[in-house]
Formats: C-alpha cells, sequence, structure tokens
C-alpha cells in the first residue's frame, strides 16, 4: 500500500520504516544461518564449508540484484513523493520487464559456469563436490530470487515496508522446515539446505504475488507500462549499476577474503564462513539505514524537501554509529560462545573467535558510510558509493587480509580488523562528498 512519507517526524518516519524492513532482513538472514546450523547438526565440517561457500556466492549475487534493484526503489519512490502516479506505474511494469531479461541470463550463464566458480573460489578438495552440488541446485532458482527482491523493491519504493516482511517470513518458516526434512530426515546434506533455500523462494514469490493480484496494492499496471521505456529503465540503471557494482565488489572481496582462509585449511575455512554469517546478522542495522535513507530521502527529495532528506540521513547515521558501537563491546565479551552455537570443533571456534573479535568492530563505520550510501542514491550519485567502495577494497580491505594472513599465521584477529579499517576510509570519503554535494545543492538553491 502506498505511503506518503514526505511529512510528520522524520525520526518516527524512520522507526516506521525500518523496524519491517530490519525484520525483512533477519528473516532473508536467517535463511543462510539455518542452512548453516542444520547442516552443521547432522554433518562434518566439509559439508559445513559447501554450504558457507555455496551461499556466499549466492549472496554476492543476491546483494547485486538488490542494489540494482535500488534503482527502481528510488525511482518509484520520487515520482510518489512528487504525486505522479502514471511516471510510478511505468518505473513498475519496467522494472519486471528488465529484471527478468537479467534473471534470465544469469541462470544460463551461472549454470554452464559452476564448476569454475567452485574453482575459483579455491574450495578445499573435501568440500567441492557438495559446493557444486549446492551452487548448481541454488543457480535454477535465480527468477524466483529476482522476483522476490523486484516486488520487495516496488513495495518500499511505494513506502510500504511491511508486505515484504510477510512475504519473507512466510519463506523462512518454509525453509527452516524444509532444512530439517531435507537434511534432517532425508539426509540430503548439502544438496538438502539448497533444495530448502530454492523452494522457500518460489513460496515467497507465490505469497507476493498472491497479495498483489487479490488485495488493494495501489498497484494499477496496464500492458503499456510493461513496454521498455528507454528514458524509465535508463534512469533504474544509472542509480542501479553503481550500486550493483559497488555491491558485487564488496562480495568479491569477502570471496577473496573467503579465498585466503581456504589456503589456511579446512579449518580457518569454517571458521571464516562462520562469521560472514554472523556478520550478515549484526550488519541488519546498517544495511537497514541504507535501504531506509534511500527511500525515504527519494520521496522527500521528489518532493522538493531536501532539508528533510538531510535530516534522514543525520538520524539514521546516529542510530548505525550507535548500534554498533554496542554492539561491538558485547561482542568481545561473547565471542567464542556465539561460534559455539554453530560448531563443537574446538579449533574453528578459536580461529571463529579470534576472527569476530577484530571483524565486528566493522559495523560501527560500516554503519555510518551505509548510510551515506542510501543518501547519495536517493539524489541519483550512486556513482560515489561505487568509488569509496572500491577505494576500500583496493586499499585497505583485500590487501590488509592478505598482509594480515601472511604476516599472523597463528591467528585470525588482525585478518579481521582489515574490514574495518576499510571501512574507516570509506567514512572519510563520503564525509568530504557530502560536503561537496550540499554546497553545491544550496549553492545552486541561492
Amino acid at each position: 500500500m502506498e505511503k506518503n512519507l514526505t511529512s510528520g517526524s522524520v525520526f518516527r518516519n524512520i522507526v516506521y520504516f525500518s523496524l519491517p524492513y530490519l525484520l525483512s532482513y533477519f528473516l532473508q538472514t536467517l535463511y543462510g544461518m539455518a542452512d548453516l546450523f542444520i547442516i552443521g547438526q547432522f554433518n562434518g565440517v566439509d559439508s559445513i564449508t559447501a554450504v558457507s561457500v555455496g551461499s556466499q556466492v549466492m549472496h554476492m549475487l543476491t546483494v547485486m540484484i538488490v542494489g540494482l534493484a535500488m534503482g527502481s526503489t528510488v525511482t518509484i519512490g520520487k515520482a510518489v513523493g512528487a504525486g505522479l502516479a502514471e511516471r510510478s506505474s511505468s518505473a513498475i511494469g519496467n522494472t519486471v520487464t528488465l529484471f527478468m531479461g537479467v534473471s534470465a541470463v544469469f541462470t544460463v550463464l551461472l549454470l554452464v559456469l559452476v564448476k569454475p566458480v567452485v574453482s575459483l573460489m579455491s574450495t578445499p578438495t573435501e568440500a567441492a563436490a557438495d559446493t557444486i552440488t549446492y551452487l548448481t541446485i541454488c543457480f535454477m532458482g535465480i527468477p524466483f530470487i529476482t522476483a522476490y527482491n523486484i516486488i520487495s523493491s516496488v513495495f518500499r519504493g511505494l513506502g510500504d515496508s511491511k508486505s515484504p516482511m510477510y512475504f519473507i517470513g512466510a519463506a523462512c518458516a518454509a525453509n527452516i522446515i524444509l532444512d530439517y526434512l531435507f537434511i534432517g530426515v532425508f539426509h540430503l546434506g548439502a544438496a538438502g539446505a539448497a533444495l530448502g533455500t530454492t523452494v522457500s523462494q518460489t513460496i515467497s514469490v507465490i505469497s507476493a504475488l498472491t497479495v498483489i493480484f487479490r488485495k488493494q496494492t495501489g498497484i494499477k499496471l496496464n500492458r503499456q507500462h510493461f513496454k521498455p521505456q528507454p528514458e524509465t529503465m535508463g534512469q533504474i540503471l544509472k542509480i542501479g549499476i553503481p550500486v550493483a557494482l559497488q555491491d558485487g565488489f564488496i562480495q568479491i572481496a569477502f570471496i577473496l577474503i573467503t579465498v585466503i582462509a581456504n589456503r589456511r585449511g579446512l579449518n580457518d575455512a569454517a571458521a571464516v564462513g562462520i562469521v560472514e554469517k554472523m556478520i550478515g546478522v549484526v550488519f541488519l542495522v546498517p544495511s537497514t539505514m541504507l535501504s531506509t535513507v534511500s527511500a525515504l530521502c527519494a520521496q522527500n527529495i521528489g518532493a522538493g524537501k531536501h532539508d528533510r532528506a538531510a535530516l534522514t540521513l543525520r538520524y539514521a547515521v546516529f542510530i548505525a554509529a550507535g548500534y554498533g558501537l554496542a554492539v561491538s563491546i558485547a561482542v568481545q565479551f561473547m565471542a567464542a560462545e556465539t561460534v559455539g552455537i554453530f560448531t563443537g570443533d574446538a579449533a574453528v571456534i578459536l580461529l571463529g573467535e579470534q576472527y569476530l573479535r577484530g571483524y565486528i568492530w566493522d559495523c560501527i563505520f560500516a554503519g555510518i558510510h551505509f548510510s551515506f550510501s542510501g543518501y547519495f542514491c536517493a539524489y541519483g550519485r550512486s556513482g560515489i558509493s561505487f568509488f569509496h567502495n572500491v577505494m576500500s577494497i583496493v586499499c585497505v580491505r583485500i590487501p590488509g587480509a592478505f598482509l594480515a594472513s601472511k604476516y599472523f599465521a597463528e591467528t585470525l584477529f588482525p585478518m579481521g580488523l582489515a574490514a574495518p579499517a576499510g571501512s574507516l576510509l570509506s567514512v572519510f570519503i563520503c564525509a568530504a562528498a557530502f560536503l561537496w554535494m550540499n554546497s553545491s545543492l544550496f549553492g545552486a538553491r541561492k
């Protein structure tokens, strides 16, 4: 249901919009967490590694789709803020046309390249076969993953963050049940985890389509809206491509770090895989702030309320940074116990504790630059987000992780610190870009 977010308390709008979004992110993250947790209860370290490596590849693909869909959320949000219903409908229809084509190409391409992908990941030999099986099944489900994310981006552009929460909730419940069925009862291992994920995504899409066709959602479409419009698609891609590339580079950085860990041995690979899943949970608030800021700012920019857009960013930065500091301190006292939830292997727990204690500080700085990125995207300046993330990855994250792994072979703690160091560089770049952008914006308005 369409909701106007250009009036009332800015803080209340952030909370109103972000809480359902946060829960949606939590439920979506629970997918991979459930796979890893349940596979760990019934199978060994090789299967844990297969699922962690495979799900990291799928996470990279998913966040790139979500990043591309950011162009749709912003385009629709600006149209809603400006009160242009026809433009909003055209953006929705062109989003569907564009993303269905993209998903078809991705599905075929990745199924052909599944073995080279597993090889590029430097997957330990013991886990390679299961990783190939996991990814093959998941790649077949790409059209459903894409469909869910574009439906969610449309609802959020309309100001509705609750409906996607319900869709993913149904899928998450199904995924947990199916994981226990396929892994615990039928003993399908990594293949069972992949089947549970793919089938549950299908359930999510069916739930979403049922809501759209049977209820009043405020979406009014006809055949003309699905006809490709170069201007509309160009606007979606102008915003979405830099975000997708940015997210892709971030995930490539994670994958390269996984490769570095994989080369240290099976225990290091399992430890890093588990911590990456845990980081996905604690990063829910920063990730929510990025999407919340982009959606709220887009509507306010469309309505010409630039001061409210800047205030939205300010609140989001304070919320994300405060949360990150609290979580980072808490984890220092409970890192081992948290890693121990996913495995009973003492060596993996020790390595995971070391990696988590260093990595967790990234939650503070990432929350800040995620909020800035949402603001830049709302103004159509997603290239700034792309730039600061590339600089962070190329200048700090990858070389930092490599050097830490090389010179600190007995511990993963220094390797974990590469992430917050990279995000700190992003914060400095974002702050400078914000000051430059606003001096130009407000100077032009004078």
